[in-house]
C-alpha cells in the first residue's frame, strides 16, 4: 500500500469520529430547550452585534449571549469543520491513491474547497467563542 493509501485510511477514521463527535453535538443542542429570542430572525447575530459593541443588553438577550457563546467555545462544536476538512482530505488522497503516480489534475484538488470552507468556519467559531472575555465584563 502507497503512502496516499494509509493517508486515505486515516482520513476516513477521522471523519467518522468527528461525524459521531458532530452528530452527538447537535443532538444536544436540538433537545435543549430553546430561549425566546433565539426563535426569531436574526436573533443571535443581533445580540452578539450588541455584545461586540458593548451595548446594553435585557436579560433575554444577555442569557442567550451567554448560550451562544457556550455553544460556539465548546471543543464539540469545533468537530463540525473538523468532520468537513477530514471530508476534503479524504476525497484528496482517494484521489492521488487512485492516480497510482500518475499526473494529478484539476479535479484532484477539489477536496481543497471543503478544507478552506472548514478553515473559515472554524475562525468564526473562534471569533464567536473569543466574546467570552466581554461577557464576563457585562453587569
Amino acid at each position: 500500500m502507497s503512502v496516499w493509501a494509509y493517508l486515505t485510511i486515516v482520513a476516513f477514521v477521522a471523519v467518522v469520529v468527528f461525524a459521531t463527535l458532530a452528530s452527538v453535538f447537535v443532538r444536544r443542542l436540538v433537545r435543549r430547550t430553546a430561549l425566546p429570542m433565539s426563535d426569531e430572525v436574526g436573533g443571535i447575530p443581533t445580540v452578539l452585534r450588541k455584545l461586540r459593541k458593548r451595548e446594553p443588553m435585557s436579560d433575554g438577550e444577555l442569557a442567550l449571549a451567554r448560550q451562544t457563546v457556550s455553544d460556539r467555545g465548546s471543543l464539540m462544536a469545533l468537530c463540525i469543520p473538523a468532520t468537513i476538512f477530514s471530508i476534503g482530505c479524504f476525497y484528496v488522497f482517494g484521489s492521488l491513491q487512485q492516480l497510482h503516480g500518475a499526473t494529478p489534475s484539476e479535479r484532484t484538488f477539489l477536496g481543497v474547497i471543503p478544507m478552506l470552507m472548514s478553515t473559515n468556519l472554524t475562525i468564526r467559531l473562534l471569533k464567536g467563542a473569543s466574546l467570552k472575555r466581554r461577557l464576563r465584563k457585562m453587569p
